[in-house]
């Protein structure tokens, strides 16, 4: 084998790595958030404080994928779409370790919660959750594959999130100004539809970039327009 084919395969060979260590992220990352409101739902402490513990194999995971994609860059100098892949990467693998931070938070609201009488039946965070983790399964899906047309479903979405957390927010309005007792749960849960959002966010962000990866386009700021 040439030198130049042993370089380029090799090269390959670490971004599939690299590829396959962010999915690994971030299937953390959704279990975690999964386990958050699962145990918001059972209202199941011990579920919830391994969210708490689990949090630290994303951290780690974090500076493992950065440390990959600057040696990538500072060893191969890769140009075009490669180089779009590595930074995008970068961003991605930020975006991810944010989950896991949202899924902590959601955690900590749900311990709280846990500690009050049930303010309602929960349905629609459920329901933000689901949506919330399968924008981001989607999201990393669309990464591997580089399928900007996956990636727009993800952006599409989005709005669907928010409108769910605009229709908690006014429920437990409601709740609050009937009972004064119900406002330090409900707002805990308020907190966690904000967080279930922020989540749908952070895979939005992560659909955008596959776009710019596939079509070199920055659609952070506009809709998606002339798709290949």
């Amino acid at each position: 084998m040439e030198p130049v084919e042993r370089v380029t395969r090799h090269f390959q060979d670490e971004l599939e790595q690299l590829k396959a260590r962010l999915l690994e992220m971030g299937g953390l990352a959704e279990e975690h958030v999964r386990l958050a409101v699962q145990g918001l739902m059972t209202r199941d402490r011990p579920v919830l404080d391994r969210v708490l513990v689990a949090d630290e194999a994303v951290n780690r995971l974090h500076l493992e994928v950065d440390n990959r994609c600057f040696k990538l860059l500072a060893l191969y100098q890769p140009m075009a779409a490669d180089l779009r892949t590595i930074v995008s990467a970068v961003k991605i693998n930020a975006d991810l370790e944010r989950v896991g931070d949202l899924a902590v938070n959601i955690a900590e609201a749900a311990r709280r919660y846990a500690g009050h009488a049930p303010v309602k039946k929960l349905i629609d965070i459920p329901l933000m959750a689901d949506i919330a983790q399968n924008m981001l399964r989607d999201a990393l899906d669309s990464f591997v594959r580089r399928d900007v047309d996956l990636a727009q479903h993800v952006l599409d979405e989005d709005d669907r999130l928010d409108a769910l957390k605009t229709q908690i927010f006014r429920e437990l309005l409601t709740y609050m100004l009937q009972d004064p007792t119900t406002i330090e749960p409900a707002l805990d849960l308020i907190l966690v539809s904000r967080h279930l959002e922020r989540i749908g966010d952070h895979a939005t962000n992560v659909a955008e970039d596959v776009i710019f990866i596939v079509s070199a386009r920055d659609v952070r700021h506009h809709s998606v327009q002339g798709r290949p």
